[in-house]
Order: structure tokens, then sequence, then C-alpha cells
């Protein structure tokens, strides 16, 4: 059932899902497809099991779906490629603040009350039983308007993951986040030699 989908005006494209694939019980999915002469040329994907609301009540797949703001593509694109270097990677994290409205941004994922007041504590709780997680390399930012999709790469809790991070921007600022981490399979169960990325 396709509960959220954004086509980017450029290619490749992605949807947002709920689905039961293979038998692994209801996952939300990330899904991003590349079109050559209207036909699916390529395909990448993370996956996440179904959970309850966050602390703040919100679902992996619920919040604002209107795409606005198309004018705004290419600032949204680059306000969430400095967001990433700045703060994910770590390199600036003093302007974590600068990104958002006072501190105030909807939050979806399953673990994360809303605002920075929320990310600080999860990411308090995580240090505390001495998990990381860490951005190293951005692959893809996809936007359309107030819409960006970041596919990142790095680690989480030192396993190799894929980090797919939906920001919804409003006046400039974060407004909205939503997420699905993975952790990349090792290569020798890899039924193609395509890679993650």
């Amino acid at each position: 059932m396709l509960l959220l989908s954004i086509a980017f005006l450029s290619i490749p494209q992605l949807s947002v899902k709920n689905h039961n694939f293979a038998g692994a019980g209801e996952q939300v999915a990330f899904d991003i497809f590349r079109f050559e002469n209207g036909l699916i040329a390529e395909h990448w994907d993370n996956l996440a099991s179904l959970a309850e609301p966050n602390p703040s009540g919100h679902t992996q797949i619920d919040g604002t779906m209107e795409v606005t703001d198309l004018d705004m593509t290419e600032e949204n694109r680059e306000l969430a490629k400095s967001f990433i270097y700045d703060v994910l990677m770590g390199n600036n994290a003093d302007k974590t603040a600068d990104y958002f409205d006072n501190g105030a941004y909807i939050q979806h994922n399953t673990g994360i009350a809303d605002g920075l007041d929320g990310l600080g504590a999860a990411l308090a709780a995580m240090a505390d039983q001495g998990i990381e997680m860490i951005y190293t390399e951005t692959h893809m930012v996809l936007a359309q308007g107030n819409f960006v999709l970041a596919v990142s790469e790095g680690t989480f809790g030192g396993a190799p993951t894929s980090y797919y991070d939906l920001w919804r921007v409003e006046n400039g600022k974060i407004a909205e986040h939503w997420d699905v981490m993975e952790t990349i399979a090792d290569e020798a169960t890899w039924a193609n030699e395509n890679g993650k990325f």
C-alpha cells in the first residue's frame, strides 16, 4: 500500500511505503527508481520493520506530504548537504541549532521525540550504551521543493549502515524528518554485484 510518494522532478524518483516483502513482516521502505525511456532501469532501497509510534506519537509514515516551494529546490538541497556535513558528520556540531526554528521540528524516527531536546536525549541515551551513529559518506541527495532525501553510508554501533534521511524544509529550516536505517549485508550474501549505493 503506497502511503507517501514524492515524484522528484529530476530522476531518480522516490516512494516511501509500508509492505510485506518476502514474508519478512510489515516493513517501511524508501524505494528509489531511476528511469530510462519510461522504464525502470535501476533501483535502490532501505527497509526497516514497522514500529509503534515514537515518544511524540508520530509514526514512520505519517506527517506532511504536500510538495511545495518548487522554486526552493536547490536551496533546500544545499541546506540538507550543509546539515549532513556540519551535524551528521560532526564537522561543525555547534551549528546544529541554526538548522531548526527555535529547536522545533517534527520527528518520525521510532525512538526519538520531537525537537532538538528529543534528539539530544536520544543521542545521550545511545552514548550511555556505547552506541555511536557515524556518517562517513553521502551518495545521493534528491530534492523537490520542500522535500530532500539523502542516501548516506556509515556505521551504527559499529555495523556498516545505510542511512536514508528525508527532510521537509520550511522557511529555510528543517521542519520534519523521516528516516530508515538498514545494516548493510555482508558482501558474501549479495545476490548481485551492484552494491548498496
